[in-house]
């Protein structure tokens, strides 16, 4: 008989599998609307997570997507604002499902630490390859770069998100908490990707538990 928080795993698990983080977990090929734009932004998205933004060139979007480069034309007047649209669309998509499976914590302290333990599922599934918005930004040397802007957006949506936590927890600084703990995250997203090691979400859990005397 499953204990409540392995349930909890399984489902974290199956929500990031099968709806919210798919560019992230299922196969590159795998398109799952018939929209053309919807399509376009899919295939996009998806080598981009994959390859990086200049590894994407159109002739592979044409290709990949089975699309006319005509038919990615008429929705996106150029390659960045295609690339952009395909940020903007996994920052919506990835916020909901990190948001989704944190919250399934029952008390404030739960879904502090459960912040990590998300993260973690995130990093065993398949095709995990980091931050889409960190490793994009290291292709983009201009701060003002409409990607980095993107990414910097993306960023502080979790940051807000973070510190509505630490308000709920009734820490005394929650802003400045919010900041130490993001840090974390990102810091284990990265250590996950660049050394294959799952359980940075483990460390940077230990580390937030001295941070909220937990």
């Amino acid at each position: 008989m499953h204990s409540h928080a392995e349930r909890g795993n399984d489902l974290s698990k199956n929500l990031l599998t099968k709806e919210n983080d798919r560019s992230t977990v299922r196969h590159m090929n795998e398109i799952t609307s018939n929209d053309t734009r919807d399509i376009i932004l899919d295939v996009t998205e998806k080598l981009i997570y994959k390859s990086g933004i200049a590894a994407t060139g159109m002739d592979l979007l044409v290709k990949t997507a089975g699309v006319s480069r005509k038919s990615i034309y008429r929705y996106f007047a150029n390659k960045e604002e295609l690339t952009v649209a395909a940020l903007q669309r996994r920052d919506v998509r990835w916020m909901h499902w990190y948001r989704s499976e944190v919250d399934q914590a029952e008390t404030p302290a739960d879904r502090l630490l459960n912040l990590f333990t998300v993260l973690k599922a995130w990093f065993a599934s398949e095709g995990f390859r980091g931050c889409a918005f960190i490793n994009t930004s290291g292709e983009t040397g201009d701060p003002s770069d409409p990607v980095r802007l993107v990414a910097k957006d993306h960023k502080q949506k979790l940051l807000d998100y973070v510190c509505e936590l630490c308000t709920e927890h009734g820490a005394t600084d929650p802003e400045t908490l919010a900041k130490q703990l993001l840090i974390l995250i990102d810091g284990a997203i990265t250590v996950a990707l660049v050394m294959g090691d799952h359980s940075a979400a483990d460390n940077a859990q230990c580390m937030a538990r001295k941070l909220l005397d937990l």
